[in-house]
C-alpha cells in the first residue's frame, strides 16, 4: 500500500536565483529522510514560483520496511568473567540494543569469539513519522541569504505564510514557527488571493491554474517563449537570445504576460551592450534585433499579472527605462570629456588587493608580461600590445563602469574607438577579460590574447605569492577560472608558451609583494595550472591514465602536452598496446632510478643484447628527429618497434647478473631504452 506525499511552502517572493537550489535541497533532504526512515517511495516532481516551493512524491509506502539486524559486540573474553558471568561490557551491549542478557549469543570470527545478537525491527506507520520528518526538512533548506521574521527562532529566505502537507489526501499535522500545516494553498497574490483546497498534485495543478498560478516551471518558460516570439514577429524582429534571462524571468512570475514597449531613437547612439545591460540587469527586459543583429528600438517585459489596460503598464515601463537611459546618456557624454589614458594616474589610488597593491601596480606588471609574450610570439605587435595593456583597466575609473561594473572592457573599447586608438587596441581592451567562463568566447586577436594571458597569470601568481590559494570549493579570486582561461587561449591560438617560464617571470615581477619563497610559489602555480589541464583533458574523454602519464612526464608547453596526450591515446587504442605497455613498464620497474652511463658493447655476452642495442641506436636517431618536429604519433610508433627485441632481451639474459660490470651495462642499456620516453610520457602510470 502506498500514497502520495505533497508538500508546499508558501512565502513572500523569493529571489529568482535562490529557487533552483532550494528545490534541489528540498528534494535531496526529503529523499534522505525517507531512505533513513526505511520508507520506500516512487516518482518525484518539483514545482516553484516566486511565492511557493512544492514537491510531490508518488507511491510513498504506508509502512516502514521491516529491518533485520545482525550486530557484533565486544569480544567474549571481556564480556564474561572467569566464572562465566556477564561483565559490564556484556550488560552495556545488551542494554544499548534493547535485549536481555539471555538473548546474547556468541559468534566465531577471524579475530576470535565475539558477542552477537540478531534482532528484527518491525516497520512503523509512515503517517506517524512524517510529522517529525517534514519540519526537519523545511528547517534544513539552505539559502545564500536567509532571514528571521517577527520573534520566531527560525530562518528562511522570506517569511512563510502557509504550509500544505498531505499524505494520501490527509493533512500531515505539524507546526513550523507559528504556522500549522494544512491543506489550503493560495492563488495569485493580486488576481486570486483566496485559499483553495489541495488533495494531491493533479488536483493542485488544476486548481492553481484556475487561481492564475502556473506551478510548472517548464510550462511558464514555454509560455514566455511563445509570447516573446509572437510580439517579436509583430515588431519585425527577433528576440536577442538570452538563456539566463529567460530562466530568471521564469522564476519571477506566477502567470506571465509579455508586453512590448519602445526605446527613444536618441538612445540608440549608445553602445548596444550598454542598452542591453541597462534593460537586462535593471529591468529584466528582453531586447530585439533585426536579421543583421542590429538592436531594434523596442523591448519586451514579462508582467506577473494580466493587465486590464496593458498600455498603462507599458507606459510605466517606458517611463522608468527613459529615466535610466537618460542617466546612461549623461555618463556616456561626461566620460568622453577625459581621455582614457588620463584615468591611468587615478588608478594609483585604487587598491587592487590589500597585499598586492594598487591597480596601477598590477597594470605595470602585466604590461611587462604582455610585451614579453608579444616579443616572443608576434614581435610586430609589441607596441600595440604595450599600449593595449596600459589602457586595459582605465575604464574602471569611468562613471559608466562605476554605474554598470559588468561593462568593464566594453566601455574601454568604445571610448578607445572614439579617441581614435588603433581598432586592435580597442578590441584588446575588451577581449583581455575573455574568456569569462569555461567554454566562453576567446580573444580573436593576438594583442587581446597577450594582455589576457598576462593579466590572468599575474592574478594567479600574485594571490599565490601572498597565500591567497584556493581550498576546496573556496576560490574567491576565481583563480581556477583564470588558469582555465590561460590554457584555453594558449590551445586555441596554438602558442608555444612555456608555463614555467611565464610563471617564473611573473613571480619575479612580484618580488616586492611576495610573502613566500619564490621557488615554492613557482612550483605551486605550475602544479595548479597542470591540474587544470588534467581536468580539461579528462573532461574531453581522454583516458585518465594517459593524461597522467603524459603530464607527469613533462608539463611545460600546453600545446605540446596535448599533442603527446593525443598520440599516446591513439597508441593505446591499438590492439597490441597491452603487451607493449607491459614490456616498457617492466623496463621501468627494473631500472628504478636508472643508471646513466655509456653502454659498452664489449661487455655484451648474448646476441639479444647486441640486437637490442643496434635497434635502439636506430630508433634513438629517428625519435629525436620526430620529437623535434613534435610528431609524437610517429615517435611512439617507432619506439613501439622495440617491443620485440626487448622481449627477446628479457628472455635471453638475466639483467641482474653477478658480474657488476655486466649488470651495470645491462641497466645502462635499459635506461637508454626508457630514456626514449623521457619528455613524452611516464609509462609506469599506464593502466
Amino acid at each position: 500500500m502506498s500514497a502520495e506525499l505533497f508538500l508546499e511552502l508558501g512565502t513572500d517572493a523569493i529571489a529568482a536565483g535562490f529557487i533552483p537550489r532550494a528545490l534541489n535541497d528540498m528534494q535531496r533532504l526529503l529523499c534522505q529522510e525517507l531512505e533513513t526512515a526505511r520508507i520506500a517511495f516512487g516518482e518525484i516532481r518539483t514545482f516553484a514560483t516566486p511565492r511557493r516551493l512544492t514537491i510531490s512524491i508518488q507511491n510513498v509506502a504506508r509502512q516502514q520496511l521491516r529491518q533485520e539486524l545482525e550486530i557484533t559486540g565486544p569480544p567474549a573474553r571481556i564480556a564474561y568473567d572467569a566464572e562465566g558471568k556477564p561483565t559490564k561490557a556484556a550488560e552495556g551491549f545488551a542494554r544499548t540494543n534493547g535485549v536481555s542478557i539471555d538473548e546474547l549469543k556468541t559468534i566465531e570470527t577471524a579475530k576470535g569469539e565475539y558477542l552477537y545478537i540478531s534482532k528484527v525491527i518491525e516497520g512503523g506507520k509512515t503517517a506517524e513519522r512524517l510529522p517529525e520528518i517534514l519540519p526537519r526538512v523545511i528547517g534544513k533548506i539552505s539559502f545564500k541569504k536567509s532571514m528571521r521574521w517577527r520573534d520566531l527562532d527560525i530562518r528562511f529566505a522570506r517569511p512563510m505564510h502557509w504550509i500544505v502537507a498531505t499524505y494520501g489526501g490527509e493533512v500531515v499535522p505539524f507546526v513550523f514557527g507559528d504556522l500549522q500545516s494544512g491543506n489550503l494553498s493560495r492563488g495569485h497574490r493580486f488576481m486570486a488571493p483566496d485559499e483553495f483546497t489541495v488533495s494531491g498534485v493533479e488536483d493542485y495543478l488544476v486548481q492553481a491554474e484556475k487561481q492564475h498560478v502556473i506551478p510548472q516551471i517548464e510550462k511558464r518558460r514555454q509560455l514566455i517563449e511563445e509570447q516573446l516570439g509572437v510580439l517579436a514577429k509583430q515588431l519585425g524582429g527577433q528576440i536577442n537570445p538570452d538563456e539566463e534571462l529567460l530562466e530568471e524571468v521564469g522564476f519571477l512570475v506566477e502567470t506571465p504576460q509579455a508586453l512590448a514597449g519602445s526605446i527613444e531613437e536618441r538612445f540608440l547612439q549608445l553602445p548596444p551592450e550598454l542598452l542591453i545591460t541597462s534593460m537586462r540587469e535593471h529591468q529584466r527586459y528582453f531586447t530585439l534585433i533585426d536579421e543583421q543583429g542590429k538592436l531594434l528600438p523596442h523591448f519586451i517585459t514579462i508582467a506577473n499579472t494580466h493587465a486590464k489596460d496593458p498600455q498603462v503598464v507599458v507606459a510605466g515601463n517606458e517611463r522608468v527605462l527613459r529615466a535610466r537611459l537618460a542617466d546612461a546618456m549623461f555618463f556616456w557624454q561626461e566620460d568622453q570629456k577625459s581621455k582614457l589614458e588620463a584615468r591611468l594616474e587615478p588608478l594609483k589610488k585604487v587598491v587592487y588587493q590589500a597585499k598586492l597593491g594598487t591597480s596601477y601596480e598590477k597594470i605595470e606588471r602585466f604590461t611587462e608580461l604582455a610585451s614579453g609574450l608579444a616579443q616572443q610570439l608576434a614581435p610586430a605587435a609589441v607596441e600595440l600590445t604595450r599600449r593595449a595593456a596600459t589602457l586595459a583597466k582605465c575604464d574602471l575609473e569611468t562613471a559608466m563602469v562605476y554605474e554598470f561594473p559588468e561593462l568593464q572592457g566594453v566601455m574601454g573599447r568604445e571610448y578607445a574607438l572614439l579617441e581614435g586608438e588603433d581598432p586592435r587596441i580597442a578590441t584588446a581592451i575588451y577581449e583581455h577579460y575573455l574568456p569569462t567562463q569555461a567554454g566562453g568566447e576567446l580573444p580573436s586577436d593576438d594583442i587581446g590574447a597577450f594582455v589576457s594571458l598576462a593579466d590572468k597569470i599575474d592574478t594567479i601568481c600574485g594571490c599565490f605569492s601572498v597565500g591567497l590559494i584556493p581550498t576546496g570549493t573556496a576560490d574567491p579570486y576565481a583563480l581556477r577560472r583564470c588558469a582555465i582561461g590561460i590554457l584555453a587561449i594558449i590551445l586555441d591560438r596554438d602558442y608555444a608558451v612555456s608555463i614555467p617560464d611565464l610563471v617564473e617571470k611573473s613571480v619575479t615581477l612580484l618580488e616586492p609583494k611576495r610573502q613566500r619563497p619564490a621557488a615554492e610559489i613557482i612550483a605551486d602555480v605550475i602544479e595548479f595550472i597542470r591540474l587544470r589541464l588534467v581536468n580539461m583533458l579528462t573532461g574531453q574523454d581522454y583516458p585518465q591514465d594517459v593524461v597522467d602519464a603524459v603530464l607527469s612526464a613533462a608539463f611545460g608547453e600546453p600545446v605540446d602536452a596535448v599533442e603527446r596526450v593525443k598520440a599516446l591515446a591513439e597508441l593505446k587504442g591499438q590492439e597490441d598496446f597491452e603487451p607493449l605497455a607491459v614490456a616498457f613498464k617492466r623496463v621501468g620497474h627494473i631500472i628504478k632510478g636508472g643508471l646513466e652511463q655509456p653502454v659498452n658493447e664489449t661487455l655484451f655476452e648474448a646476441e639479444c643484447e647486441k640486437n637490442l642495442f643496434g635497434e635502439l641506436q636506430q630508433v634513438q636517431a629517428e625519435v629525436a628527429e620526430l620529437v623535434i618536429e613534435r610528431n609524437y604519433s610517429s615517435a611512439l610508433k617507432a619506439i613501439a618497434d622495440l617491443r620485440a627485441p626487448i622481449d627477446v632481451f628479457f628472455d635471453g639474459v638475466m639483467v641482474m647478473a653477478e658480474d657488476e660490470s655486466v649488470r651495470n651495462n645491462r641497466l645502462a642499456l635499459l635506461t637508454s631504452v626508457a630514456g626514449l620516453f623521457r619528455g613524452i610520457a611516464d609509462f609506469s602510470r599506464i593502466a
